[in-house]
């Protein structure tokens, strides 16, 4: 397998200015979204579709509460839980500001803009129609943007890069509008906002921007929002000189026709030596080869199906894209580290969907990164499960890197994100089935179980175990008054439950008797006319229902289908490929439907349902995932593509003994695969 002929050959290559064309370099934990000029000088042309920002996993920022509102006031509302009353975050009327100021801090926030400007008369940023002749090209092996133009009648030629371990930028312009003054280069602060372009430009008197340090060659500056501070480097290596042009606003103007220059951030203070920009691109090239040629790869050369070639773009630039910005040291927020969604705050019950994929692709400790996070705020979990009456651990939903969950009329009542810490320890165990591994996960495995076994109710009617009322299904579309044993969910806590005894068998201990109870008493999955419904009693699932998630498919897809019939699980996908509203649908629902279809030995219904011709399964040239006008770029439909593929090429435990089973014996399907892991 050629690796780098299968890379190279999905470049990314404009020509013109496309705000869905914007290309990030970056490393995990920061990250740079430029233009087509190499740097964000277009950033209001492109900020109502794509906005251009400077972020890291690192670069959280809270308005102060406005006066009188206290977070520890928040009333929350009761829900009837079988006879008892449990509180939850939902209910937003006689606190308005309270519930809004909880949802939007802390954010994200824009770190800083870095542009080209004319330098006279006075600063101006170019318009799109000034930039001419666009030659730009994204070296994926190498992780280097080159970028190419014309304006005003001069060629301008840029190349940016992103150092793997720290937040620093790498960049060399030459232009002769560099050496007369006519082009410069502008970095200019925002205040931070929850807005999705994380900048607010309007309230210069909310921030400051301290010169910590001015030589000939560089500037250090010390940035204060609040109680948020970081700290900026902008070092060259070339003749210039940067002067202020505004409170928070610095030119830097060249003295000849190259200038070359790294830009770091950081909450700490930089060490005194930077590397220089020859030494960023260098390990920047040396991280990417070996991600490339080390994780995992599929070649889809020589298939003569028309949807082939873009399968494999869609493959290769979702790789690169959720290495920026899925393997940070926290959850990804669902745009991760391009511009806000949700205020920046990452969903837990989407960070299967980010970046489990990481691990199957042989690239586990991108997927490593962020994990601690579950140790750290396993406090918090517990005093919210603590709260409510139960015992063990609740994770929350919509968090920042505190730990809070945040208010919302749905996402304090899912489930559905609960055993996913399992799911991650098990990972690791099969990765490294050590004592150490056992050590390391075990409060968070006997915690989440504890909860789970104690959210479960016992029916008296039935003597079986049930979830719900209240809660939320994965589809988050029906009352969670009324909602009872979704099928998804029953799956995750049977799987889950016996998948914690199993560790405690590890750690040499007795499987607990109460989890066993739930685990053998739990209620069985809903069928209503030899099909799976989405949650019990809800007979129309695939007439009025059949918006949203299709969820019930991930009980044999996402999952190993614990308890799950097959051939009923095979006539279900049947049955959701051929009336599901589709244009109602999330990027991650296509993958999810696919990886059902192969387990149930549907593997043409998996292509087509991975590629289905839908608004929401639409990609990007820059390989993003669109999903609708505020929501352009969806990390979850790309690390959902990337977990299907793999599975329907490495197939998964107690697949047919065959290559690639996932996809479809009829000639017009060539699939090689290299250093991928079978699913769970």
């Amino acid at each position: 397998m050629d690796r780098r002929a299968i890379v190279r050959r999905h470049e990314p290559r404009f020509t013109r200015f496309d705000p869905f064309g914007a290309l990030t370099v970056g490393n995990g934990r920061f990250a740079f979204t430029a233009d087509v000029t190499g740097l964000q000088t277009l950033a209001e042309a492109c900020e109502k579709e794509f906005p251009l920002c400077t972020t890291a996993d690192w670069a959280w920022h809270t308005i102060p509460a406005p006066s009188g509102l206290d977070p520890e006031k928040f009333q929350y509302e009761d829900f009837d839980t079988y006879g008892r009353k449990v509180g939850y975050a939902t209910r937003a009327e006689g606190q308005e500001e309270l519930f809004r100021w909880l949802r939007e801090n802390p954010h994200r926030f824009h770190l800083g803009r870095l542009a080209f400007a004319a330098g006279q008369p006075e600063l101006r940023h170019p318009a799109p129609e000034e930039i001419r002749a666009v030659e730009q090209h994204l070296n994926l092996w190498e992780g280097l943007l080159t970028s190419r133009f014309e304006w005003r009648g001069r060629t301008v030629q840029v190349r940016t890069g992103c150092h793997p371990e720290l937040d620093l930028l790498a960049v060399e312009i030459e232009s002769g509008a560099l050496a007369d003054g006519s082009l410069v280069v502008v970095l200019r602060f925002p205040y931070g906002s929850p807005s999705v372009a994380m900048a607010d430009w309007s309230v210069p008197d909310r921030h400051t921007t301290r010169v910590e340090q001015q030589w000939s060659g560089g500037l250090r500056l010390e940035r204060v929002l609040d109680e948020t501070r970081y700290h900026v480097v902008w070092r060259w290596e070339d003749r210039a000189e940067a002067q202020p042009a505004g409170p928070h606003e610095w030119v830097l103007r060249s003295r000849g026709p190259v200038l070359r220059f790294v830009l770091g951030f950081s909450p700490e203070a930089f060490p005194r030596r930077l590397p220089r920009v020859a030494e960023v691109w260098s390990a920047a090239a040396r991280f990417w080869n070996r991600f490339w040629t080390e994780g995992g790869a599929v070649d889809f050369d020589g298939s003569t199906d028309p949807r082939a070639e873009e399968l494999e773009r869609r493959v290769v630039l979702s790789q690169y894209n959720t290495a920026l910005h899925c393997a940070g040291r926290l959850p990804p927020a669902e745009t991760g580290l391009l511009f806000n969604s949700w205020y920046g705050k990452f969903h837990l019950e989407m960070h299967w969907w980010h970046a489990v994929h990481f691990v199957v692709w042989n690239r586990s400790e991108l997927f490593r990164r962020a994990l601690p996070f579950y140790r750290r705020i396993l406090p918090e979990a517990r005093a919210l499960a603590r709260r409510q009456g139960y015992r063990g651990a609740r994770w929350p939903k919509m968090v920042g890197p505190e730990g809070r969950d945040s208010p919302s009329a749905v996402g304090p009542l899912l489930i559905w994100q609960q055993p996913h810490p399992i799911y991650y320890a098990e990972l690791c165990w099969r990765e490294r089935p050590t004592r150490a591994t056992l050590e390391e996960w075990r409060e968070v495995v006997m915690e989440t179980a504890e909860f789970m076994a104690s959210f479960a109710h016992r029916d008296r009617g039935t003597g079986r175990y049930v979830l719900g009322p209240p809660l939320k299904t994965v589809s988050e579309n029906t009352d969670p008054r009324l909602t009872r044993n979704p099928t998804f969910e029953l799956t995750y806590w049977r799987w889950g439950l016996a998948t914690a005894q199993a560790w405690r068998r590890r750690l040499g201990l007795a499987p607990d008797p109460r989890w066993e109870a739930v685990l053998q008493g739990l209620a069985p999955l809903p069928v209503a006319d030899g099909l799976y419904l989405m949650q019990e009693g809800m007979t129309d699932t695939y007439t009025r229902w059949n918006w949203e998630h299709p969820a019930l498919l991930g009980a044999l897809g996402m999952l190993p289908g614990p308890g799950v019939d097959r051939e009923t699980m095979r006539r279900s996908v049947r049955r959701v490929m051929e009336v599901w509203q589709w244009d109602r649908c999330w990027g991650w629902d296509f993958p999810l439907t696919a990886m059902a279809a192969a387990r149930c030995g549907e593997p043409e219904l998996a292509v087509e349902a991975l590629l289905l011709p839908a608004a929401k399964n639409r990609y990007h040239p820059n390989g993003h995932n669109y999903q609708r006008p505020g929501l352009t770029a969806y990390l979850p439909g790309n690390g959902g593509l990337l977990a299907a593929v793999a599975m329907m090429t490495a197939g998964w435990t107690g697949a047919p003994p065959q290559s690639q089973p996932g996809f479809p014996k009829n000639g017009r399907w060539k699939v090689r695969g290299e250093n991928l892991r079978p699913w769970l």
